[in-house]
């Protein structure tokens, strides 16, 4: 081989150590990322699901509530009325 192949070959090992060095940055940056995203869907879980059950307490709680209101208004329409 002459100096021109020694020379391209030296250029194209450098630039594939380059590429491969930058790869596995990326790849590593990536897993961090996907590993943070994770966490954030994990917390949001927890946040929905708290918030159903806040839900579901103040739906169970919606039908003692009306009707608590209506003896209320009942008893201010006798109050009023005397």
């Amino acid at each position: 081989m002459d100096t021109a192949t020694h020379v391209l070959v030296v250029i194209l090992s450098t630039f594939l150590a380059i590429f491969i060095l930058l790869g596995i940055i990326v790849a590593l940056q990536a897993i961090r990322v996907l590993t943070m995203v994770q966490r954030i869907a994990r917390k949001a879980e927890v946040v929905i699901e708290s918030a159903e059950s806040v839900g579901e307490i103040f739906k169970n709680a919606a039908g003692p509530l009306a009707i608590l209101k209506v003896v209320r208004n009942m008893i201010r329409v006798v109050k009023g009325k005397k």
